[in-house]
């Protein structure tokens, strides 16, 4: 019987993981914390990891000499140590494209919020405060410039969108892409010409703190940024900073360095700082696309069969051989 470990979900159920690995008999393990000890206890012997957010680890892929597959429920891969993965002929997997409309979606949703302080007026309301002049000023959608940095599917998809309204988008990125509607600028014209500017790019070594202080102070004044990518791309303290010193108008953050964030500290309490819990992924829609096509791949890979989706070619050549 193959054995299981999934080190975390962000769902109620897991009905469509029980259902697709009982076609192989496999077993699901169920880690009851994402933390690395219990992790590297529950590995021993598992024939296959699922993850969402909790990292895998060097010490947690050699805790089974079985392992064959890692999948990642979702798109990045900065949660697992892929390289170690490739050296232990064990191939890793994700889902790169469940959820594009939604992480779209979600941050020209942000977009609006702050243009026209949905959030804030929402927030004072609720508190009994009816003051329109409490939120101004109020800015128009259409006509505005969006920067999106790292125009990929899921950037594509949002440019697409901001058009449609109207807005003039520019991006710019590691490779030069022409897409119709889309200027293509540097990271300097981005951030000085944007009137908003919206984060796509993954999580590596070269994006970590992609915005800092340098960043925040070639921005308009009356900017906002959007993130919705990876908190390791912004540094919150020169966000806070930034925002103090009124180098930018406000910021949207559904992911942070630290999840869960602690919503008491700058910048995450600044009232012109909109905070989601890593929610952009999120539908009804995308999920069961998601947990669906990631459980399939784990059974593709327990019976000897090439998944759709391996990040690490390497890793499944080593096994072949």
């Amino acid at each position: 019987m193959p054995r299981v470990l999934l080190t975390d979900y962000a769902w109620p159920d897991l009905d469509i993981e029980r259902a697709i690995l009982a076609e192989v008999n496999a077993e699901l393990i169920v880690a009851p914390d994402g933390h690395e000890p219990t992790l590297i206890e529950l590995a021993h012997n598992v024939d296959a990891i699922m993850t969402c957010w909790a990292r895998v680890t060097r010490p947690v892929i050699d805790a089974s000499d079985q392992l064959r597959v890692i999948s990642r429920l979702g798109i990045g891969l900065d949660n697992i140590d892929v390289a170690h993965a490739s050296t232990r002929a064990v191939i890793v997997v994700n889902v790169p494209d469940y959820c594009l409309d939604e992480v779209a979606e979600h941050a020209l949703a942000l977009i609006f919020a702050l243009a026209r302080k949905v959030a804030f007026y929402h927030g004072a309301t609720k508190h009994g405060r009816y003051n329109l002049k409490a939120g101004l000023p109020l800015w128009r959608i259409k006509g505005k410039t969006l920067g999106i940095v790292g125009l990929g599917q899921i950037g594509q998809c949002l440019a697409t969108k901001a058009a449609a309204l109207g807005m003039r988008v520019v991006a710019c990125g590691r490779t030069p892409k022409s897409v119709p509607g889309v200027e293509w600028c540097s990271f300097d014209e981005v951030l000085g010409q944007s009137d908003f500017i919206s984060l796509h790019v993954p999580a590596t070594p070269e994006t970590q703190h992609l915005m800092g202080a340098a960043q925040f102070a070639r921005m308009k004044p009356a900017a906002f940024l959007i993130n919705t990518s990876r908190g390791a791309l912004v540094d919150e303290a020169a966000l806070a900073t930034a925002l103090q010193q009124g180098q930018l108008a406000g910021a949207a953050l559904d992911v942070q360095q630290q999840e869960p964030t602690d919503l008491k500290q700058p910048p995450m309490n600044d009232p012109r700082v909109i905070v989601t819990p890593h929610a952009a992924f999120m539908s009804v829609e995308s999920l069961v696309d998601l947990r669906t096509r990631a459980t399939r791949q784990v059974v593709d890979a327990l019976q000897g069969q090439r998944p759709p989706h391996v990040v690490n070619p390497e890793g499944y050549t080593s096994r072949a051989e």
